[in-house]
């Protein structure tokens, strides 16, 4: 019934990102990776392909070693609390990995070491010393983010080495002014200090014949972004860091160092394969080395470069491994219209989730792959989760089940009737069941996890809606012989439902499973009208969803509106602080709510192109890369700079601005500009260069 997309791959290592250990997972999380990786693995295993989902843990970095110091805690306490979290939380909710492992294991730290040593035997790193803080109370070179100081952009006295948390420069510990160390609150030193270098640049050409022109076919969000990154050329980037928690850098000279955390955190990958191998009976090698194994990494966009170019340039370079063959990576989820914010607690927590929420698992990853930001950021609000669960979950796919089953046990005591003659609204219903699985396969093969969804919801309305017009209840009384085949027809659906839902609703599929008496069907059965036998007996019927009323809902909406406030309350309580010390005359604005700032999306663009709007003395016509997008953005600014000045610039788009006609051109978002006390403009720009897209808050 169905074919096989998948007759050029013998096997499929899927791997989703390593969770971060120094936090929970979120809704974000779930939204970007791990329900459109389950889904297709899910969908993989119906099909009976060789499948290993492989993921776990991230244990390693600066983040980490920071939080440990905060919390007064060993780094090793951090990850330990965090991986058991992360690993309870995947399990309740059914995302189903093969292997969660985690990055502190010794297979790991082992696999790392050895690739690493590999690639300096072969003389792939460039070795480089340079002048880095040193903190000579604590005896320790100072990572980016253990360098704290005032920025000499806004003035905020708690900037980091790598970022402003304030005004969302980048810096480096260079600009800060009176730099202090986070360890002892001392003024660092500036102390030389070697480190090894992956030379990027040598595998641009590469890079850009493998991806610009060998895989076109990938989404547009991750082929624009990989674009962009190698337009703008690629610079050695260090493997190596001065840090004491980490997987040791193993050559000789290299004491106190470990490896990079993206150079050994996608490795966790291969790691993890070889326990799953191991702990099955199995051999890794293949899912790794061999061309007709197919590589697939489901990531957020903030990975892409690390998945799409650093990461495969190592594999390139090794030249024992396959390399990803595609990299399906999602936008971000918002929550009720703000960005999802893990310092601000601005999230819905997967852990809290099952908490507050139990039996409603499927719901939220039905809500959450129906708004799924596969090519642009969405949005995820508690009433969409009331109203998808109310008027699709319950109205449709659960009415459609419970009817069909309570009347077959109401009239047949629970066993199939046999089907009699078709009737025309039969013959169109069953060529829709049988049309519905090849339209599912087809959108996952493609990664459209949205419209295989609405796919499967669609097959759902076609039952509950046969039913609706046959209205067999009415005809029982008139025609039993022609309710036969009703109810058999419907209950055909409901089985092909069971096959070609699970991937989508697995503890629900399973309980209807139950209630049909059905199972070891796979995907190639699916679009069959001949799934339940004759006189086959089927369960009594249950709920396979329940009505979710307001009171829940409200619950946690006022849970965010708690957050909102104490949020509210800390910005009031900065700009208090800062008005405090600011001179007395300012021409301040009025004050703004949370609500209003959270609304504001800035990000990083590079003007592509310039020319002055005929007949203004002021405005600059300009195309720009804002990383979602190309789009025209009309500017002010001729006066202050010739086109010629700004292409290649990059600059802070609000890029949320409804768009606005200026002289018969569409302006499709503001550029910020900085206003000297002279009136000279200036953009408002990162000190080095960002990815086009790069999130300004």
């Amino acid at each position: 019934m169905m074919q096989d997309t998948d007759t050029n791959f013998k096997r499929h290592t899927i791997t989703a990102a390593l969770p971060y250990a120094n936090g929970p997972v979120h809704i974000g999380h779930l939204a970007g990776v791990y329900v459109p990786a389950d889904i297709y693995v899910r969908y993989l295993k119906s099909k009976k392909e060789d499948v290993v989902f492989v993921c776990g843990s991230d244990e390693h970095g600066v983040a980490i070693t920071l939080r440990a110091k905060k919390e007064g805690v060993t780094p090793k306490e951090v990850v330990d609390k965090y991986h058991t979290l992360i690993k309870d939380s995947f399990e309740q909710f059914g995302i189903d990995f093969d292997i969660y492992s985690r990055t502190s294991s010794e297979v790991h730290k082992q696999t790392s070491m050895d690739m690493f040593k590999k690639l300096y035997d072969m003389g792939v790193f460039e070795e480089q010393t340079s002048k880095q803080y040193y903190d000579e109370k604590s005896k320790l070179f100072l990572a980016d983010r253990y360098i704290i100081g005032t920025c000499p952009k806004c003035g905020y006295d708690q900037a980091y080495g790598d970022q402003c948390e304030k005004c969302g420069s980048s810096l480096s510990p260079a600009e800060l002014i009176n730099p202090k160390s986070a360890l002892s609150g001392d003024e660092p030193v500036l102390k030389e200090t070697k480190h090894w270098y992956f030379p990027m640049d040598k595998y641009e050409p590469w890079l850009k014949e493998w991806i610009l022109e060998d895989h076109k076919e990938w989404k547009t969000n991750v082929y624009g972004q990989c674009k962009s990154w190698l337009d703008g050329g690629l610079a050695p980037r260090a493997m190596t860091r001065d840090l004491d928690w980490g997987v040791p850098v193993p050559v000789e000279g290299a004491e106190g160092k470990v490896l990079y955390v993206w150079f050994d955190a996608p490795i966790g990958y291969i790691s993890a394969t070889k326990e799953w191998a191991e702990q099955n009976g199995k051999n890794w090698e293949p899912y790794w080395k061999d061309k007709d194994s197919r590589l697939l990494h489901f990531i957020g966009k903030d990975n892409i470069v690390f998945h799409c170019i650093i990461f495969p340039s190592i594999l390139h370079v090794d030249g024992d491994y396959i390399l990803p063959d595609n990299v399906p990576a999602n936008e971000f989820l918002n929550l009720e219209g703000n960005k999802i914010s893990t310092s601000k607690n601005w999230a819905v927590w997967l852990h809290e989730f099952l908490e507050d929420l139990p039996g409603k698992e499927d719901v939220l990853r039905y809500v959450l792959c129906a708004n799924a930001p596969e090519t642009k950021d969405n949005d995820f609000t508690w009433k969409d989760f009331q109203t998808r669960n109310n008027s699709e979950l319950v109205a449709i796919f659960g009415n459609f089940i419970n009817r069909a089953v309570v009347l077959t046990n109401k009239y047949y005591e629970g066993e199939i009737p046999e089907k009699g003659e078709l009737f025309d609204i039969d013959k169109e219903t069953i060529e829709k069941v049988k049309a519905a699985p090849q339209k599912i396969a087809n959108a996952l093969d493609a990664f459209k996890f949205r419209e295989a969804m609405s796919e499967f919801i669609d097959l759902a309305r076609t039952g509950n809606k046969y039913l609706a017009d046959t209205e067999p209840w009415k005809l029982i009384k008139t025609n039993p012989n022609r309710v036969k085949t009703i109810m058999n027809i419907g209950l055909q659906i409901a089985a092909n439902l069971a096959i070609v839902g699970e991937p989508f609703l697995p503890k629900t599929i399973n309980k209807l499973n139950g209630i049909l008496n059905f199972s070891g069907k796979l995907w190639a059965d699916a679009g069959s009208v001949d799934l339940l036998p004759d006189g086959h007996k089927i369960g009594e019927a249950e709920l396979l969803f329940e009505k979710i009323e307001d009171d829940v809902v409200q619950k946690q909406m006022d849970k965010l509106e708690a957050t909102k406030k104490t949020n509210e309350q800390e910005v009031k309580a900065a700009v208090a602080k800062e008005q405090e010390a600011a001179p007395a005359e300012s021409n301040v604005k009025a004050e703004i709510n949370f609500d209003d700032f959270m609304k504001i999306d800035i990000r990083v663009g590079t003007i592509l192109e310039a020319e002055k709007m005929p007949k203004s003395k002021k405005l600059l016509k300009m195309l720009v890369d804002t990383g979602i997008d190309k789009r025209t953005i009309l500017s002010g600014i001729a006066e202050h700079y010739s086109p010629e000045e700004v292409i290649g610039q990059q600059v802070s788009v609000l890029v949320n601005l409804a768009p606005r006609k200026m002289m018969g051109v569409e302006s499709q978002g503001m550029i910020l500009m900085a206003e000297d006390t002279d009136g000279t403009l200036r953009f408002v720009q990162p000190s080095e260069k960002v990815n086009p897209g790069s999130g300004i808050s």
